[in-house]
């Protein structure tokens, strides 16, 4: 399952279809009742209902046709009733030609800016997948599974990111979230998931791949830096303005283990058997961006990660998407209620119900990755309580 992908719509002539049919059976419908109406009753000017819902699902020329059907009509309902030369009726002929031709004009400006939108969309769906690539199914022992819901309907790209490398020892995986909106938080997502895929494949520690991240987006724009020699300090004028909450993972091929720098983001949840655990660093970092407003160093944390169990990346989108009554979605308790078999069938429940508890629409974009171990380690069997002793 991976990031969600637009279907664009059809052109307003290409959706018309059938519904063409409810203009003309209304100035047929008026037709008839004025013309059966007493003398002082008046239905003709009725009849620019006809080109103004029209104009609603169709384009100019379907608009200009049946606004001309619709003068048409008035002529004969004119001829039926008294003559083409009546002043009342002649008025409302004229009337109903001008008003025609000013709704076709509408649907022709309508029509323009839903082809840009258009247009817009197929650049932001082409910057998605450059920018925020899937992340592959299967890396090693682990299945994975992803999804980006944008918040706005009409985006596809926000500040939300995530990545995945493969290594010699094992897998890597990125998830974050940068502070803001627009091309701003693009750009700086863009650099923190260049800077990661380009040094996340060494085999550097975290500590160090996590000061990388930091000089690339904040100390060192063009990403260049040397992982061994990143500084990890802030700019002066980006810290404090701009940073980006992230947890970074390295999950080792052959050992039942998951090893997390957490950098100011909400922590991952670990499901097995019904059971969910949160794994919160006990002393986690600050947002890159910040660190110099922190201590010094990051800690990296080890938590099991044996077969079956499954690990859930998210970005706050998701827990802090809130229902009608204004309450936050009740994530660890939804999440133990799935089965963790199939990450992308998890992730498909997860994103319906999330959905729903949100009434259909998001505040803000969310990022889920899902990875779910399948090949057997060491002391496979034992129950989550027994590795977490805290729980």
């Amino acid at each position: 399952m991976n990031a969600r992908r637009w279907r664009y719509p059809r052109s307003p002539d290409q959706q018309g279809g059938r519904k063409i049919l409810i203009p003309l059976v209304l100035i047929v419908a008026i037709s008839i009742v004025d013309m059966l109406a007493p003398p002082q009753v008046h239905l003709g000017p009725l009849l620019v209902a006809a080109p103004a819902i029209t104009a609603s699902f169709a384009g100019p020329r379907t608009t200009l046709a049946v606004g001309a059907a619709a003068v048409v009509a008035q002529g004969i309902v004119a001829a039926v009733r008294t003559t083409l030369v009546d002043l009342n009726h002649s008025v409302q002929i004229v009337a109903l030609a001008l008003i025609s031709l000013l709704v076709a004009l509408f649907a022709r400006l309508r029509e323009r800016h839903e082809k840009e939108l258009r247009q817009l969309r197929s650049v932001a769906e082409a910057t998605q997948a450059v920018v925020q690539r899937p992340i592959p199914a299967r890396m090693g022992p682990l299945r994975i599974a992803s999804v980006y819901l944008a918040a706005e309907a009409e985006a596809q790209i926000g500040g939300d990111l995530y990545a995945a490398v493969r290594t010699r020892q094992g897998s890597r995986f990125l998830i974050g979230d940068v502070r803001g909106k627009g091309l701003e938080a693009i750009g700086e997502a863009s650099l923190a998931l260049g800077a990661f895929r380009t040094a996340a494949y060494r085999q550097i520690d975290l500590p160090r791949l996590v000061a990388h991240l930091e000089k690339a987006v904040f100390g060192d724009p063009g990403g260049q830096g040397d992982p061994e020699d990143a500084a990890g300090s802030p700019s002066d004028t980006d810290a404090g303005e701009s940073f980006i909450t992230a947890v970074v993972l390295d999950i080792p091929d052959t050992e039942p283990v998951i090893h997390l720098a957490d950098c100011g983001h909400p922590p991952p949840l670990l499901l097995r058997d019904g059971t969910v655990v949160s794994l919160e660093s006990r002393q986690p970092a600050p947002p890159l961006g910040l660190t110099g407003f922190g201590p010094a160093g990051v800690e990296v944390e080890s938590f099991p990660f044996r077969e079956g169990d499954l690990v859930l990346l998210y970005t706050d989108g998701v827990i802090e998407a809130r229902n009608g009554s204004g309450d936050f979605y009740p994530l660890t308790e939804r999440l133990g209620s799935w089965p963790s078999g199939d990450p992308g069938a998890l992730l498909r429940g997860l994103c319906q119900d999330l959905l729903a508890h949100a009434g259909g629409s998001l505040g803000d974009d969310a990022a889920m990755v899902a990875i779910r171990r399948d090949t057997a380690g060491p002391a496979v069997g034992r129950s989550l309580r027994e590795d977490l002793p805290g729980l």
